[in-house]
């Protein structure tokens, strides 16, 4: 069977780390490099947290290029709260031996795509848009050959995270969101109501996780800032794992409970609602769907796959 290709864009904080090593370990794709953007934290950090990921997740070094440093019109906000300083629960995580590749993740994203066939190469976004958004204005007709572009963003059906409309990583730079729905590739949203409900991790998905082998023990312990915050907003040590929740609906299809085509918009006014993803779910609208929305994952063959990708591919 041949490997899907794929190019992975991260802010990498915490829950992007568990995605990441979920990629890593999963055998039907090849992880062609890394691309890091500001959001949760820094580019550069980010950089530093993809590469601690890679070393941690006991498979193969893709490398890591630094990308867009800020959002195309505003200043970034930082998401310290949620991931802490360091975007990796402030355990005292370092690299060992891996360095950050010379080259602009950007240029290299275009560079791959202008020596692919049409349709070859996948897309994954786990952060804000900005990366993507800038090699579509440099050059259209390279980007315009990649096969799909999945991301990890907008609150899909139900509410924000950052606002009561808005999910942080769109809107983090809206600006450059908008850019990348209205630009016309296949597009897929998955949502942050993706990882609620059935798919939230509750203690005994955590702890069998966590004791299941050193990268899960890897990949809990660095949630634990977001462990600390979920016991304040949900009453318990939960963990809403949104990025590896749209790594699942991503590579692991199976398990998406709910996902359909709608017409998409981005809101860039500056008032409560910017950063929103706004979907026609009654199809309402004269315009076609431009995108697909992921709301919801079928939590126990969602919670099988993170264990498959985080315990049993380390035996």
């Amino acid at each position: 069977m041949d490997k899907r290709k794929i190019i992975i864009d991260t802010d990498c904080g915490s829950d992007d780390a568990m995605a990441i090593a979920m990629a890593l370990n999963d055998p039907s794709v090849e992880i062609l490099f890394f691309t890091t953007v500001h959001g949760n934290v820094s580019a550069e950090q980010a950089a530093i947290n993809t590469l601690i990921t890679i070393e941690h997740s006991g498979s193969y070094e893709p490398s890591v290029y630094l990308g867009c440093q800020k959002p195309l019109l505003r200043e970034s906000v930082f998401a310290y709260e949620t991931h802490g300083k360091d975007g990796m629960g402030d355990i005292g995580l370092k690299v060992k031996k891996l360095s950050i590749a010379e080259g602009n993740g950007v240029l290299k994203i275009l560079d791959a795509l202008r020596d692919s066939e049409a349709g070859e190469i996948e897309i994954i976004t786990l952060g804000t848009l900005t990366n993507i958004a800038v090699a579509m204005m440099l050059d259209p007709d390279a980007m315009r050959k990649v096969k799909r572009i999945s991301m990890m963003g907008s609150a899909g059906l139900g509410y924000g995270n950052v606002s009561p409309v808005a999910e942080f990583n769109i809107w983090q730079d809206a600006e450059s969101a908008k850019i990348v729905l209205d630009f016309g590739v296949p597009l897929l949203f998955v949502g942050w109501d993706a990882c609620l409900g059935e798919a939230m991790l509750h203690k005994d998905d955590i702890e069998k996780i966590r004791t299941g082998s050193d990268l899960g023990r890897f990949s809990i312990d660095c949630n634990r800032q977001l462990m600390e915050l979920n016991t304040k907003r949900f009453g318990e040590p939960v963990l809403d794992m949104a990025d590896p929740a749209a790594m699942a609906a991503i590579l692991y299809p199976e398990c998406i409970r709910e996902c359909d085509d709608y017409y998409c918009d981005v809101d860039i006014s500056k008032g409560i609602s910017y950063g929103a993803v706004l979907v026609d779910r009654c199809h309402d609208m004269p315009n076609k769907p431009n995108a697909a929305v992921c709301s919801a994952l079928i939590g126990e063959r969602f919670k099988e796959y993170l264990y498959r990708t985080l315990c049993e591919s380390q035996r």
